[in-house]
């Protein structure tokens, strides 16, 4: 009787320490973005509107972001992921974001990083890219932080 309350205290044991386990990876590590425009010229001021922001965890290697916006002046066309030289410069798109294709919405997406992206993330080198109908090259920009 005694050796088997002990396996059970000790099968309990596990599945509380496997439990918070699972809790610690589920959080993982957090980032945040504000999402703001930034014109690039006198031009775009007449295209470009809006606010947001979002969160992102990140847990081993997958990347969950989670966001909103609004105030576009037109229906947002597509979301991505991108990653600058350094913090604060522009470079490529490398992820596809899902967004709510509207003037206010949602942005979301899960996604799997290569280490070297874990580190750009970690460096302050991605960033979040809205873009919409009335600016095609960029309506909201957000750079993911600690």
């Amino acid at each position: 009787m005694a050796k088997q309350r002990g396996r059970i205290n000790a099968l309990v044991g596990t599945l509380i320490v496997l439990a918070g386990c699972s809790a610690i990876a589920q959080n993982g590590e957090s980032f945040k973005a504000r999402l703001s425009t930034v014109p690039v010229d006198a031009t775009m001021l007449s295209t470009v509107a809006g606010s947001g922001s979002l969160k992102a965890v990140l847990a081993g290697n997958k990347l969950t972001i989670t966001g909103s916006f609004e105030g576009l002046r037109s229906p947002a066309l597509r979301a991505s992921l991108h990653i600058g030289p350094q913090k604060g410069i522009r470079g490529p798109a490398v992820h596809d974001l899902t967004v709510t294709k509207e003037k206010t919405g949602g942005v979301s997406g899960s996604l799997d990083l290569a280490s070297s992206e874990v580190e750009d993330l970690r460096n302050g080198r991605l960033y979040v890219q809205i873009d919409s109908e009335r600016a095609p090259e960029g309506n909201l920009w957000g750079w993911i932080l600690r």
